[in-house]
């Protein structure tokens, strides 16, 4: 990469760490910018993962207070993201490339949907919340453990809004702060990208460089994330991850 490419790259991670910590959609912004500057798919989803992964860890860090007394939560609701992230990784690397060039379109355009509808998703939670006087398991019981472990697949495949499926399901079946929620929901996504990203490691074609400046990117992104994004325009973010997510489809369908 040139220097300039270099600076992309970095600015993108600290983007995406900071978009990951506060909706969950980062992979939006890297994945396209990787594959701009001439990484083959698979490998830019692989190092694009593994880079995210301690601005992952940042994000988690800054939601510590957030966090404090869900423990038996964290690890009910985390083992289903472990074994969702294996099978995603799993998946990833046993399909043939032609599979995953093929099938991430639709999964950006699923991702991107799920962007653009996250305000009615959310309102529709908060209404669900308050009309709903019927007791509910504390830790939303065995569907949504399922559906956890359903977006933990997505997530180790590839795993843009993950963060918004995540989310949405915990509104939904967990009567719980919201912020305390959106806590859990990067400690879930940290596990799926971590566990996806050791396996990709050991297994995958790593871009080391890429991978070094999306995480020094991402480290900052989420720890300015946790600090200031309850006061960044929305509207401003989504539209920002709509265009890019756009350019990302129109260039794989273009290549």
């Amino acid at each position: 990469m040139t220097w300039l490419e270099q600076l992309a790259v970095l600015g993108a991670g600290v983007a995406a760490g900071g978009i990951n910590t506060i909706v969950g959609s980062g992979t939006l912004i890297t994945f396209p910018v990787l594959l701009a500057f001439g990484l083959p798919p698979v490998t830019a989803n692989v190092s694009n993962t593994i880079g995210l992964v301690p601005g992952s860890v940042s994000g988690v860090i800054g939601y510590r207070r957030e966090l404090e007394g869900q423990r038996h939560r964290l690890l009910q609701l985390g083992t289903a993201s472990l074994l969702g992230g294996i099978t995603g990784a799993v998946l990833l690397l046993t399909l043939p490339p032609g599979a995953f060039k093929a099938i991430v379109p639709v999964l950006i355009i699923a991702a991107l949907v799920l962007v653009v509808v996250q305000p009615r998703l959310s309102a529709w939670v908060k209404r669900r919340r308050e009309q709903d006087d019927a007791p509910a398991p504390a830790h939303g019981g065995p569907i949504l453990f399922v559906l956890v472990y359903a977006t933990g697949i997505y997530g180790g495949y590839f795993g843009a809004a993950q963060g918004v499926l995540l989310i949405g399901l915990l509104g939904v079946f967990v009567h719980e702060d919201i912020q305390r929620l959106n806590g859990v929901k990067n400690v879930l996504a940290l596990i799926v990208n971590a566990v996806s990203a050791a396996i990709f490691i050991v297994i995958a074609d790593v871009d080391w460089q890429a991978v070094a400046l999306i995480a020094a990117g991402s480290i900052v992104g989420g720890q300015l994330g946790a600090r200031m994004g309850r006061r960044m325009p929305p509207n401003v973010l989504r539209a920002v991850i709509v265009i890019v997510g756009t350019i990302a489809v129109i260039r794989l369908l273009t290549t």
